[in-house]
């Protein structure tokens, strides 16, 4: 009888090792995708940035005035200049799609102010405010 039992317990034996064995292959097996999984993540190239045009607001003129524009950068954000000494320029790079503008608000003592818009050097656009408290804006397509 013991030498039933010893084979029985060899056989147990070896299929508890075959178990371990084949539990330990397949756990190795899912670590080794979900280790590929997260390396191919790290690998894929980033998105590629906006493409962008370079964008130069032009306001002439004397005295003070607010000035906003189309800031640079992906998002192309307004920007409100306060109390702006005239002349003043600023070229940014404004993302493509986004139309550019520029606008001037003379303050209380008036006078006057003309905006340019130039856009990857070539002028678009130009208009001229007057009097007190006098608007002008110049838009452009970046396309």
């Amino acid at each position: 009888m013991d030498s039933v039992n010893s084979g029985m317990n060899r056989r147990t034996g070896r299929r508890g090792v075959l178990l371990a064995v084949a539990a330990a292959v397949v756990l190795l097996l899912c670590g080794g995708v979900v280790g590929y999984g997260a390396l191919a993540d790290e690998e894929k190239p980033s998105p590629a940035a906006a493409e962008t045009a370079e964008v130069t607001y032009e306001v002439s003129g004397n005295g003070t005035a607010d000035i906003s524009y189309l800031g640079g950068g992906d998002a192309g954000e307004a920007v409100v200049e306060q109390g702006v000494a005239l002349p003043w320029k600023k070229t940014v790079k404004a993302p493509v799609g986004t139309p550019p503008s520029v606008g001037v608000v003379l303050d209380a003592k008036g006078g006057q102010a003309t905006c340019a818009l130039a856009i990857r050097g070539r002028h678009v656009q130009r208009a001229t405010a007057s009097g007190t408290f006098g608007r002008a804006t110049c838009t452009g397509t970046s396309g």
